[in-house]
C-alpha cells in the first residue's frame, strides 16, 4: 500500500511540474563575466533578470503578465509612474526586506521606501551598477507642448553585470542621449505609438549605438518585422519576444 501510494504521489508531482513551468514566461540567457544572466520576458514593459540567485524586477506590472511562479526581488527599478510600468501592490508583493527600489520621483511619491534617481545618476546594488539615463518624447504629445513623457521626468536604466551592459529604455524616443549611448550589449526599446517610436525611429538609434543585441518590448500592436527588415544588414541581432 506504502508503495502504490507513493508511485501516486511521485506521478502527481511528475504531472505537476509541467504545469508550473509553463506558466514561466519565456527567457533567454546571457552569458558575462559574473555569470549567465537570464531575461524573463513577462510582457509589455516588464522584465526580470536573474543573475547568480540575484533577481531585479524591472517595472513589475501585473497587468503585463503573471507573476505567479516568479520570485521576491532584491532590487526592483521603475522607470516611471504611469500604470503600465507602475504597480504599487505588485511592488509590496515582491519586496523583502533588503529589497532595494530605485524609481523616478512620482512613481517614489507613492512607493515612500524608493530611492530616487535622476538621468545622470550613477548607483550600485550588489555588484550591479545602475545608470539613470534621459527617456521623454522628442515627436509625439499629448497636445500642443505636452509630450506624453516630459524631459526629465521618466528615465532609463543601463545596468552593468559583470562585462556586459544591459539598456532598459523604458518610454522614450529616438533622443540624441540615447542615440549617443556607447558599448551597450543589449538594449531594450520601445515601440508603439503615438507614446513611443515607431519601427523607423526605434532602428535610427540602434544604427546610431549599436547595441550587440536588440529587444523592440513595449510594441503592442506594432509590426515588429518592420525592424527586423530595417535593421538587416547591420551587427545587430533583433530578437522579437512576446513583449506587446
Amino acid at each position: 500500500m506504502k508503495v502504490i501510494r507513493l508511485l501516486t504521489t511521485l506521478i502527481f508531482a511528475a504531472m505537476i511540474v509541467p504545469l508550473f513551468s509553463q506558466n514561466q514566461p519565456e527567457a533567454d540567457r546571457i552569458s558575462t563575466s559574473a555569470g549567465d544572466v537570464e531575461i524573463f520576458f513577462i510582457g509589455h514593459g516588464s522584465l526580470m533578470f536573474s543573475n547568480a540567485d540575484y533577481v531585479i524586477h524591472i517595472d513589475p506590472v501585473r497587468s503585463s503578465g503573471s507573476y505567479e511562479n516568479l520570485p521576491k526581488a532584491d532590487l526592483i527599478l521603475v522607470t516611471h509612474e504611469h500604470n503600465d510600468h507602475l504597480d504599487t501592490a505588485l511592488i509590496t508583493r515582491l519586496k523583502k526586506p533588503s529589497t532595494l527600489m530605485f524609481s523616478n520621483g512620482a512613481a517614489a511619491a507613492v512607493v515612500p521606501w524608493a530611492l530616487v534617481m535622476m538621468p545622470g545618476d550613477v548607483k550600485s546594488a550588489g555588484k550591479i551598477k545602475i545608470e539613470a539615463v534621459y527617456a521623454y518624447n522628442i515627436v509625439n504629445e499629448r497636445s500642443k507642448g505636452n509630450p506624453f513623457h516630459p524631459r526629465g521626468v521618466g528615465n532609463g536604466y543601463i545596468l552593468t553585470i559583470g562585462s556586459k551592459r544591459f539598456y532598459i529604455a523604458g518610454d522614450s524616443e529616438n533622443t540624441p542621449e540615447m542615440k549617443a549611448l556607447k558599448e551597450i550589449d543589449v538594449a531594450f526599446l520601445p515601440m508603439n505609438l503615438p507614446y513611443t517610436m515607431t519601427p523607423e525611429m526605434v532602428a535610427d538609434a540602434a544604427k546610431a549605438f549599436n547595441p550587440g543585441i536588440l529587444y523592440p518590448y513595449h510594441y503592442g500592436d506594432t509590426d515588429t518585422q518592420k525592424l527586423v527588415d530595417l535593421m538587416k544588414g547591420t551587427n545587430t541581432e533583433v530578437r522579437i519576444r512576446n513583449l506587446k
